[in-house]
């Protein structure tokens, strides 16, 4: 198997980025950001639906200079056998390399692996679909939705805006129209998805004793650790994901899961 090797290109962008690191650390010991937000402020959100004419929802979202699309797919199959009365979804994530030049062409890496398992947990943990109105015919055919999610642009917190996106394009999806053979009838519907819950996901960066949401592509790379929490419109929470090597004390976390509530309250106003 051929290995990307590292180039004097590669290496020159790790020593800015070691700088810029720097800098981010130096400015929050100071008290401010870089871009002027206080440490539990988003950056602006703008959210567009109906994307595209071949997906059953389909939305882009754009938060700050990160940018997400994400689409979505029903397909008939058949049911697990343990749940013969219920549809089921999958989430995919795809870091495109003209996201970032982090990124590169071919099978998704532990990262994009990583962003759609932890959007995946805290769409289903919430019940956000009832998987049992997916159900066409008991033990014998189900509608699958497939979520696509594709990274167009990444400026930091990949996470957030892809949850969004996800959200966005499930409540704005149409369930399809089959024939007397069970075949999707093209451009025809049955009617819309239905969307029970809107769980929304809250990403916080620990830099040095600082902790911030929605760290930009700068402070993420100085940050170590990074907790993602998922909270529905009544308060509950379906997902918790810690990543990186440092640590969030008790009374941290406490803060982080109380901003996320109030934040993705502010947040579902937008979809």
């Amino acid at each position: 198997m051929l290995e990307r090797k590292a180039s004097d290109g590669d290496l020159m962008e790790d020593i800015l980025w070691q700088v810029k690191a720097k800098q981010v650390k130096e400015d929050l010991k100071n008290g401010k950001r870089q871009d002027g937000r206080a440490v539990d402020e988003f950056r602006e959100l703008t959210i567009e639906t109906g994307i595209s004419e071949n997906a059953e929802g389909s939305a882009r979202v754009k938060l700050g200079k990160t940018e997400v699309i994400a689409g979505v797919k029903l397909i008939t199959g058949e049911p697990y056998p343990d749940s013969p009365d219920e549809g089921t979804i999958s989430i995919g994530a795809e870091l495109l390399p003209l996201a970032s030049p982090e990124f590169e062409a071919g099978p998704p890496r532990e990262a994009a692996i990583e962003l759609a398992r932890v959007v995946d947990r805290g769409i289903r943990e919430s019940k956000t679909i009832d998987f049992k109105k997916l159900c066409i015919r008991k033990g014998e055919l189900v509608w699958i939705a497939f979520i696509d999610c594709y990274a167009v642009n990444d400026d930091g917190n990949l996470f957030d805006a892809t949850a969004i996106a996800c959200i966005a394009a499930l409540h704005k999806t149409k369930i399809p129209k089959l024939d007397k053979d069970d075949k999707i009838v093209k451009k025809g519907f049955s009617g819309d998805l239905a969307v029970e819950k809107t769980p929304l996901l809250t990403t916080f960066y620990k830099i040095g004793n600082t902790i911030v949401l929605d760290a930009n592509l700068g402070e993420q790379k100085a940050a170590d650790a990074r907790v993602s929490i998922a909270s529905t419109e009544d308060n509950i929470l379906t997902a918790f994901q810690k990543g990186g090597q440092g640590t969030f004390n008790a009374k941290e976390i406490e803060w982080c899961i109380e901003t996320a509530v109030k934040k993705a309250k502010d947040v579902r106003k937008k979809i």
